[in-house]
């Protein structure tokens, strides 16, 4: 099992003839992901080629939708559009959008999620995130769902979950978890923006519901109060041994570090706060970034 996407899911790519939108096409087929369409405005009938694979681009999500039975989204649209993009993928009724572009406006984003309200079809992951990946059974791991830019070469196929705030720290706890021969059901970077799609807690709710994740890892930073939220639903209701890092513990207190998300306010989004809430909710912490996963093994 996995949460969100399957080998199978079928993706488009928003952005596919831009370069960073190309390369990650071509990364994501090579890993084995289901790539059936690229959307470029102007570029509709022209066809995107990579390893004797034919990817047809369309002008519009909803005809590449239609045409291929596309459901999920990688978004690679540079940051004045972005948001526009975000919204067709909802128009044409797609699951899932994952939008990779860092730089958005906030006030874009409020936009979107005003304009998502409402909307039970469409999940968006991101903005400013790496994406999801859904490790495959095959040779080197391929054959699963890579959406996004997570190096895929790093996921194996298995039991635990991994989300977070952080693209390098998913990286890092996933390479951890393989390297120790302990593979991962899906890894979801759902980015450090103040306004997102998708919150630690909707995915740990997945994650939680999932019979084939076993135990999960959740990394978050300095900002915000989303991991105090997570933290106060797991020690509630989760099911399975969580492990937690959080990173910023070194952060001054009112500098913005990194992500438009991480910045501590009115005392609020400390990286104390966030740790204490960790271990009142039972939650393994990890003192630095090196023992995400010993900290999580040590619990199962």
């Amino acid at each position: 099992m996995s949460i969100l996407v399957k080998a199978n899911t079928k993706v488009l790519i928003q952005g596919i003839t831009g370069s960073f939108g190309a390369r990650h096409a071509q990364l994501s087929i090579d890993y084995g992901s289901a790539v059936v369409a690229g959307v470029t405005p102007g570029k509709g009938g022209q066809c995107f080629e990579h390893g004797g694979k034919k990817v047809p681009i369309f002008d519009t999500v909803a005809e590449a939708a239609r045409q291929t039975g596309a459901t999920a989204s990688a978004i690679f649209v540079p940051p004045p559009f972005a948001a526009d993009a975000i919204l067709e993928a909802v128009d044409a009724g797609l699951e899932l959008a994952v939008a990779i572009t860092e730089g958005i406006p906030v006030n874009d984003m409020v936009k979107v999620k005003r304009a998502m309200q409402g909307n039970a079809k469409t999940r968006l992951i991101g903005p400013n995130c790496p994406g999801i990946v859904t490790p495959g059974d095959g040779k080197d791991s391929h054959g699963g769902c890579r959406i996004g830019i997570a190096p895929g070469y790093i996921h194996k196929k298995g039991n635990i979950g991994v989300v977070s705030r952080s693209g390098t720290l998913t990286y890092e706890a996933v390479w951890q978890l393989t390297s120790r021969g302990v593979g991962q059901s899906t890894c979801v970077g759902i980015g450090g923006d103040p306004v997102n799609g998708t919150s630690h807690l909707d995915i740990i709710k997945l994650f939680n519901d999932d019979p084939e994740t076993h135990g999960i890892i959740m990394i978050g930073e300095i900002g915000g109060s989303a991991e105090e939220e997570a933290a106060e639903w797991i020690a509630k209701h989760c099911k399975k041994p969580v492990a937690g890092f959080i990173a910023g513990t070194t952060a001054p207190p009112g500098r913005r570090m990194g992500h438009a998300g991480a910045i501590v306010s009115g005392g609020k989004g400390t990286a104390e706060a966030k740790i204490a809430a960790f271990k009142a909710a039972g939650i393994g912490v990890a003192v630095t970034p090196s023992e995400m996963a010993d900290t999580l093994l040590k619990m199962m």
